[in-house]
């Protein structure tokens, strides 16, 4: 075992695989996405989901503003759109998407698309944790998840 550091824990944390998600939101008429992979189901009763954002993430105000998100699970295809979320300035017109009936963004062609209701933040660490609580669902079963292992998808 070695001391804790940074950068050891950073590495150890790389090997447990995670899917990725484009958590969105609409915020004035104007859409928000950020890449994400601190995604984890909570509950089933009720049906309870957490992400987080790290405290200097460009987006975190936006999202603390929301009442509402969806979270968006890629599928293995969509590579690009990760990659596009996980810029500072995203370019929604490169990414095929519908609006939910209250407002939120939803990708087309991903595994699966959770609308939900923000009912807690929780700050912790360096990080801001967003409780949400599922209100939708959709589920593609014929696509296979992108997978983030070891700092690279797989």
């Amino acid at each position: 075992m070695n001391k804790i550091t940074k950068e050891n824990f950073k590495k150890t944390l790389s090997t447990f695989a995670t899917g990725i998600t484009v958590v969105a939101t609409n915020n004035d008429y104007v859409l928000y996405g950020k890449t994400i992979n601190s995604f984890s189901s909570l509950s089933l009763s009720p049906p309870l989901v957490l992400f987080s954002l790290d405290n200097k993430s460009s987006k975190l105000n936006i999202f603390r503003k929301s009442n509402s998100v969806s979270i968006n699970i890629l599928n293995k295809k969509q590579k690009l759109i990760s990659d596009n979320f996980a810029r500072k300035n995203p370019d929604w017109s490169k990414v095929e998407y519908y609006i939910f009936k209250n407002g939120n963004p939803i990708i087309k062609n991903c595994v699966s698309n959770l609308n939900c209701k923000i009912i807690d933040r929780i700050k912790k660490g360096d990080h801001i944790i967003f409780i949400c609580k599922v209100t939708h669902v959709l589920i593609n079963n014929k696509l296979q998840p992108l997978i983030y292992y070891n700092s690279k998808y797989s």
